[in-house]
């Protein structure tokens, strides 16, 4: 094994370690794992606090795992897991300390961070190009899309074929052209051996190799899986947006904590200036259009803009029928004065569903522009329910978190206990959010705990026999689960100790009590102060522009 394949850092894994039990003392759902070592210096360490795991259980559908690290020569071997949230932004799943890049490493990270997650495999991920993450992702994750950064892939080109690059300045602004103005698989399959052609380069090893992973990389063939990226053209250039200028090649495992927690905290205010922007300002519509009135209610600001783009284009894109049979109407939708690169759009009436040949809305979640030409050709006025992702959504983080099969969960595995406290821990925070927003859902909520309360106290103190499963141990070295041989049988309930209990869930109930309203009013501060600078920024922007003025004059 290369030295680059195992990174020892001798004490400073102790000073993560400390830090993560600490964490993790103030908060069980807290959740890290190690994985077995001898010493601890070289065993990889994976964590993730609670917000990432509430977060991943609305936005975990596309996956980014970073591993920048083995690129930019960082002294510490940081990986990531990030995804995108309602707005767009970049948000966090859980992070690592990839001391040892093993095949078996890889798989033990994947293995670990999916069970932090609650099982839940995503619809995709998007990872460097590395034979060992390709192993582990199709063992732990079968059925979900993997995909490979277009940026390491031009990367690696530039590096294996440097010579090309030099002698001819437009082999690198070809390959690009090549990769992303594709429409279908047929151009690029054309543009591809034209291109080898041209440079001849029709048996180069490296560009051979790449042309047979197409279908990993290259967006005309990925088209069909959900990535979370507003753009077809964007993106998947880089990973590491969330860390990007909090970790580089500088940083040490000493100060490496720090910049975490500095990068968590103003990814937080970013989301928070968000939903302030879109809960207390409404933007300007540019058409007639219902269905742009109902879009600006239902999405949030970055997401809207998108459709409003969407929506206006559809004004020079006009829609060709060109084949009807019963309900299956089929248009040919371009831009006006392109009908070379036209798309096309199959409508189904009696359903109400639309499919176009561009396939927008699978790889991002929101409509296109040659649908909803053929949308406003069929005098649909109003986007049909399954149009609207609710993850785009301004009520993304509202509702029930759990997916249709998590209700199918063991009763009595191991890991069905780390299930149901993920679950019990998700529909707790909800509470907690949503009572905190007025004073009015407070005490609503706040009655239905203390409800919930005493039910669970009168079921537990009814409950006879040894109980059940075993206690998940959050932390453990090597297994992420250890059964709790003591755990005693509750045969009969002492009158004192019931009193005993009930007078501790007084007491914690009056605690809960005081925090919400200390969050509530934290909370009108917070948005007093967004106010605040809102109308300072405004304020300012007077001033220069009369200052432009000014000098004008």
């Amino acid at each position: 094994m290369s030295s680059t394949r195992q990174r020892p850092l001798g004490g400073g894994a102790h000073h993560i370690l400390d830090y993560l039990k600490r964490m993790q003392a103030e908060n069980p759902a807290f959740f890290y794992a190690v994985q077995d070592d001898n010493d601890l210096s070289c065993g990889n360490i994976f964590w993730a606090d609670a917000t990432s795991r509430t977060n991943y259980s609305y936005f975990g559908d596309a996956v980014i795992f970073d591993t920048t690290y083995k690129t930019n020569r960082y002294r510490v071997p940081f990986a990531s897991f990030t995804g995108f949230n309602h707005h767009g932004q970049h948000v966090l799943f859980g992070c690592a300390l990839i001391l040892n890049e093993y095949e078996s490493s890889f798989i033990w990270l994947f293995k670990t961070w999916l069970h932090a997650m609650s099982g839940r495999h995503p619809v995709s991920i998007t990872t460097d190009l590395d034979p060992f993450l390709q192993v582990a992702i199709a063992q732990v994750l079968p059925s979900t899309r993997h995909r490979f950064c277009k940026w390491s892939i031009f990367r690696e080109t530039r590096a294996k074929l440097s010579h090309l690059c030099q002698s001819h300045p437009a082999f690198e602004t070809e390959f690009k052209k090549c990769v992303h103005e594709s429409e279908t698989i047929d151009d690029f399959e054309s543009y591809w051996h034209s291109f080898l052609e041209r440079f001849y380069v029709m048996d180069n090893e490296w560009l051979q190799s790449m042309y047979n992973a197409r279908q990993h990389w290259v967006p005309v063939f990925l088209r069909d899986t959900f990535f979370g990226e507003i753009s077809l053209n964007e993106g998947n250039e880089y990973l590491n947006f969330y860390f990007d200028g909090y970790v580089n090649s500088s940083t040490t495992l000493q100060v490496l904590i720090r910049q975490y927690e500095k990068a968590v905290s103003s990814w937080h205010e970013r989301e928070l200036k968000a939903d302030y922007d879109t809960t207390n300002s409404s933007p300007a519509l540019k058409t007639p259009s219902p269905m742009e009135k109902q879009a600006a209610s239902l999405y949030t600001r970055k997401i809207f803009m998108k459709f409003q783009e969407e929506l206006v284009e559809t004004l020079a894109n006009p829609a060709t029928k060109i084949d009807e049979s019963g309900t299956i109407t089929t248009y040919r939708v371009a831009k006006f004065g392109e009908n070379q690169k036209s798309h096309v759009v199959t409508f189904n009436s009696f359903e109400m569903k639309a499919s176009c040949s561009c396939q927008m809305f699978e790889y991002s979640g929101i409509i296109c522009r040659h649908i909803l030409t053929v949308f406003r050709a069929k005098n649909v006025l109003t986007l049909p329910p399954q149009y609207v992702l609710k993850r785009w959504t301004r009520n993304a983080k509202t509702g029930t978190l759990l997916d249709e099969h998590a209700s199918e969960l063991p009763s009595s595995t191991r890991e069905s206990v780390t299930v149901r406290y993920n679950n019990l821990r998700q529909e707790a925070i909800k509470y907690v959010e949503e009572g905190a927003k007025s004073i009015q859902i407070y005490h609503v909520a706040m009655r239905a705990l203390q409800e919930a309360s005493k039910k669970v106290c009168t079921v537990k103190n009814q409950s006879t026999g040894t109980a059940e499963g075993a206690t998940v141990t959050n932390g453990s070295k090597g297994e992420l689960l250890a059964a709790d041989a003591d755990v005693p049988s509750y045969q009969s309930v002492d009158p004192m100790q019931q009193a005993e209990k009930q007078k501790k869930i007084q007491e914690l109930t009056a605690e809960l009590e005081a925090t919400n309203q200390r969050c509530e009013v934290y909370r009108a501060n917070l948005l007093a102060v967004l106010k605040d600078m809102e109308e300072q920024k405004l304020k300012l922007s007077v001033k220069v522009q009369n200052a432009r003025l000014s000098l004008k004059e």
